[in-house]
């Protein structure tokens, strides 16, 4: 059984419209930061994409054919910064996808044999635990999650993160709401990338 909301140890995964929504917010995003010109300079933002090879384990396996990061630079000769804008897709530099980032990380926290970790999502077990410590210590220090904790009142859980604060959203569209609201951390060349994100849900 897929699911887009919150995970069991019995239904792990998203399906390939769940993956199209993401491309299409991914795509919006990205034309809100082309229109508001160069956070540098005021310039024309051109796209200048750049490759990607995801991985996604066998948690949405349609991801792995997401081959560019969409981007944009600045057409202003003496300028030329590039503005890669907040993603839904991809949550930093990971080579897995943010989606499966997410669910292996909350399969990761039910689950306590690495051989069974890996037969249900496809990743191996050292690599969630490397993720499930990024949010006890990165995260935690992050602005996202100091935003977090001023909005959402009581502040999820961090021991059972990202539990916790994907239980926060309607279920119904959780990982939707949870990718926009990892957003600004997807980046560090937009400003602001909070506003952008709101301004294409």
């Amino acid at each position: 059984m897929k699911t887009t909301g919150i995970p069991d140890s019995h239904a792990l995964g998203v399906d390939v419209q769940f993956l199209q929504i993401l491309v299409a917010l991914d795509e919006r995003v990205t034309e809100a930061v082309r229109a508001a010109c160069c956070p540098s300079c005021g310039g024309r933002l051109d796209r200048a994409d750049y490759p990607r090879k995801p991985r996604a384990g066998g948690l949405a396996a349609g991801a792995e054919g997401w081959c560019t990061r969409l981007s944009l630079c600045c057409s202003r000769d003496g300028c030329r910064k590039r503005a890669t804008p907040p993603s839904v897709r991809f949550l930093g530099r990971r080579v897995y996808v943010e989606v499966v980032v997410i669910l292996a990380s909350i399969h990761g926290q039910l689950s306590e044999r690495a051989g069974a970790l890996r037969r249900a999502t496809g990743i191996p077990a050292r690599t969630v635990r490397r993720w499930l410590s990024w949010w006890q210590s990165a995260f935690l220090a992050s602005a996202v999650w100091q935003e977090a904790c001023a909005r959402l009142v009581p502040a999820p859980d961090t021991k059972q993160l990202p539990a916790s604060l994907l239980a926060r959203f309607s279920a119904a569209t959780a990982l939707l709401d949870m990718g926009r609201f990892l957003g600004p951390l997807t980046t560090g060349s937009v400003p602001d990338g909070s506003r952008f994100m709101l301004l294409v849900m």
